[in-house]
């Protein structure tokens, strides 16, 4: 077994030592960090220096617009993959299709792709987007039919409920086809998710939540006829805590939890309540808006979602308590980490100089970096030889 770890790019708002997020979270005041191209390219290499594969770039009228913001990534950072959020419907398919042709090609290879059906009634209609729920998810099953089809070089005649083209075809097809990975907990998305993922994506609940999932989502994917010849991974988005001690992780989680106001938990909880999401719903359910028992797993700490909407859980603990719960997530199942950290750039280093090297020994993680050869550990011995 052979783990993914993706790191993720805070266009949503910048980063900060606080949990920072555009739309929700608190303010970073004035040690934030502003989410440009400077500070994201620094987030950005040391994602790749540390060992992960890609950075996850969030979609939302919160955030910076996720496509040109890693094209822009692309050229500051050598290795790193980009999983682009994106919206269905927001953009014609062949569109879409076209655009992912040509940051692959131009950006060699480095496009992956997370399908956001999008959860927030308001936020949609802000985009002109005026459909119900089960209208948004009908509408991305044809657009990844659509989308399917033209990477795999088929000229498209489609005439859907919502979707329609005709005579389309791709004079570039990306290389490689990008990766979807896709996320939802309602009975329409796990449809979806079961036809055209090639990663279901979960925000980290405790594992026995996890196992059922993705139980479900696997017992989909044979119903819609999906083989072995067609395998679907599994991914979990979480936040990380993690330290050389236990004691300093948990310390952390502390003092996270006390920069947060009691009245910006009251007004975000008031806001997510208002979501359509089931994923939201259920990470609500973890704390309940409340500060108290927020370790609802060991070492699974629910203080994230108390002001940030979305992936709501964070590993707290020890670098080998952190690998521990990796491992156990990984036996049910869980082929890819989504992580983060707040600060993400100090983050990046904690999990991939703390963590990532525990998993490596446990023959759980291959280091995609290329090899590097270490000086000796103490350069000016042979001088000092010679010198004798």
């Amino acid at each position: 077994m052979t783990l993914n770890f993706h790191w993720f790019l805070p266009t949503n708002g910048g980063d900060g030592r606080h949990v920072v997020g555009g739309g929700h979270g608190i303010s970073p005041g004035r040690s934030g960090r502003p989410g440009d191209v400077a500070y994201l390219t620094q987030v950005a290499r040391a994602a790749e220096d540390n060992g992960f594969d890609a950075a996850l770039t969030p979609t939302g009228a919160w955030c910076e617009d996720a496509w040109l913001s890693t094209a822009m990534l692309s050229q500051t950072s050598e290795r790193l993959k980009f999983l682009v959020a994106f919206r269905p419907g927001l953009v014609a398919p062949f569109l879409a299709a076209q655009m992912a042709g040509t940051f692959q090609n131009l950006s060699g290879g480095r496009l992956l792709l997370n399908v956001v059906t999008g959860g927030e009634p308001h936020e949609q209609r802000m985009y002109g987007d005026f459909l119900d729920k089960d209208g948004r998810y009908a509408r991305c099953d044809e657009f990844l039919e659509v989308v399917r089809r033209l990477w795999a070089g088929e000229t498209v005649d489609f005439d859907g409920e919502h979707l329609a083209v005709t005579g389309a075809s791709l004079d570039q097809i990306p290389d490689p086809v990008p990766a979807i990975y896709f996320g939802g907990s309602s009975p329409a998305a796990g449809r979806v998710a079961a036809r055209h993922a090639d990663v279901y994506l979960t925000w980290g609940e405790p594992p026995d939540a996890v196992a059922e999932k993705i139980a479900w989502i696997r017992k989909l994917a044979v119903e819609e006829g999906r083989g072995d010849e067609r395998p679907i991974r599994f991914g979990i988005r979480m936040h990380t805590i993690t330290r050389d001690t236990t004691t300093a992780a948990w310390t952390e989680a502390d003092r996270l939890l006390a920069q947060i106001p009691d009245d910006a938990i009251r007004r975000v909880q008031e806001g997510l309540r208002r979501s359509e999401s089931e994923g939201q719903r259920r990470m609500l359910a973890l704390h309940g808006g409340s500060a108290d028992n927020l370790e609802v797993y060991p070492n699974v700490w629910a203080g994230m979602g108390l002001v940030r909407g979305g992936a709501g859980t964070a590993l707290v603990g020890s670098h080998e308590e952190v690998a521990d719960r990796i491992e156990e997530y990984a036996a049910l199942g869980i082929d890819e980490f989504v992580l983060s950290a707040y600060p993400h750039l100090e983050g990046a280093y904690w999990f991939g100089e703390g963590v990532l090297p525990i998993l490596a020994e446990r023959g759980l993680w291959k280091d995609p970096r290329p090899q590097r050869h270490h000086n000796a550990a103490v350069p000016f011995a042979t001088a000092g030889r010679a010198a004798s």
